[in-house]
């Protein structure tokens, strides 16, 4: 019996996205951006050397069609990513009103967001100030530290010491519709941190935030701050039945691989895991041999664009992207023959480009287990669309490319 791996490469768009121009970065609106395309034309042009030389090797991914859906989407030359696809191979794009984690994910699982996003305006301090009193009121606090748009990674550098000696959470948001409270796992506490995040969940969710995101770190000043796996989103729930409710109905098992549960808030799945990318990829593989007939398993690699993208860190990027291809090569010789595994992306962030911010593009969608051909430009939705296909499901919306 069939089984489904939806596999999204967090941030890893190819361009194209027709209304790129409606979406910025500071004053710079996202239009031409293209995360795969121009890190594909910086490896060949040996500007992203760290770690890593030459031109972008992904052939495992290449083969099923990556550099075909990227200059498809956006017409951009893929330097090192010219192979013959041997895949199902096209590009999506999104209708939601957002570049952001929800409005991607839930769009591929099968709803776009039928609502405007609210945004925390770009000022100092940006958050209202009845807001601060109720995260102060929960926190148990005199104050907030932050206040304003951030790097998650930089202001936990600037701020990390403060927050020591005051007590007082990193309070931020970025150009997504986002609330993060950034605290040490040690010095405030991990499940302190995750009941203010709770708390405060269904205040910042009535105001249309899409999401509260617990930021929890460790380290010192001697040896430095890093952010640790246990990152927890508090998210929106989709406002109807998605597709992970859907295989549920079918009398499938959905596993959750990464942030996908926090995403959903664990709506349709059965079960999840977390950790680093490289933790998440052997759980990927033990899925590929554990997981029962009819199921899918739904899975986020976040480190694209949490630890490179929004650094604007190509050759991290390339290395990570790299260390991915291989992996995957691996899966897809593990793969059973009624298996379809679908690789694609919820938004772009490109290291190459201004800002910090992500970026709207088109996303790739590369289909292993199902023949050869092209899908051509399709919607997010058709990709839920063409999972519940393949599980003999009948999708409520979208149309299948398979």
């Amino acid at each position: 019996m069939a089984r489904a791996f939806l596999v999204v490469m967090d941030s890893a768009g190819c361009g194209g996205a027709p209304d790129a121009d409606r979406f910025f970065n500071g004053d710079l609106p996202d239009t031409g951006a293209n995360t795969l395309g121009h890190i594909a034309q910086a490896c060949a042009a040996g500007q992203a050397e760290e770690g890593r030389s030459g031109a972008l090797r992904l052939p495992h991914m290449d083969a099923l069609g990556l550099g075909a859906a990227i200059r498809l989407s956006s017409g951009d030359d893929t330097p090192g990513l010219e192979a013959k696809a041997t895949g199902l191979w096209g590009a999506a794009t999104e209708q939601s009103n957002g570049k952001d984690t929800p409005s991607g994910h839930w769009e591929l699982a099968g709803v776009p967001v039928p609502w405007d996003w609210t945004y925390f305006p770009k000022a100092e301090p940006c958050f209202p100030p009845d807001l601060v009193d109720r995260v102060c009121a929960i926190a148990g606090t005199d104050g907030i530290l932050g206040n304003c748009h951030a790097s998650g990674t930089l202001i936990i550098e600037e701020l990390a010491e403060a927050h020591i000696r005051t007590g007082r959470p990193i309070c931020y948001t970025s150009v997504d519709s986002v609330f993060q409270i950034a605290a040490h796992e040690d010095h405030f506490g991990l499940e302190r941190l995750l009941h203010l995040c709770r708390e405060l969940a269904p205040v910042l969710h009535e105001m249309r935030i899409g999401r509260v995101i617990a930021r929890p770190f460790v380290g010192d000043g001697e040896t430095g701050y890093l952010r640790t796996p246990n990152r927890k989103d508090f998210a929106i729930a989709p406002p109807e039945k998605v597709l992970t409710n859907w295989v549920q109905a079918g009398g499938g098992a959905v596993h959750g691989v990464g942030k996908i549960g926090d995403i959903f808030s664990m709506s349709g799945i059965d079960d999840c895991v977390k950790g680093s990318d490289a933790d998440l990829m052997a759980h990927l593989h033990g899925l590929g041999k554990t997981a029962g007939d009819g199921s899918l398993t739904f899975a986020n690699f976040v480190e694209f664009d949490s630890v490179y993208g929004h650094r604007r860190d190509v050759s991290g990027y390339a290395r990570a992207l790299e260390w991915f291809d291989t992996e995957i090569g691996r899966f897809m010789g593990e793969m059973r023959a009624d298996d379809l595994l679908i690789l694609t992306a919820d938004h772009g962030n490109d290291p190459t480009w201004s800002g910090t911010d992500h970026t709207r593009e088109r996303v790739p969608v590369l289909c292993a287990g199902v023949g050869t051909g092209q899908a051509g430009i399709v919607d997010f939705v058709d990709v839920a669309a063409s999972v519940a296909t393949h599980l003999g499901l009948t999708p409520p919306r979208g149309r299948s490319f398979l």
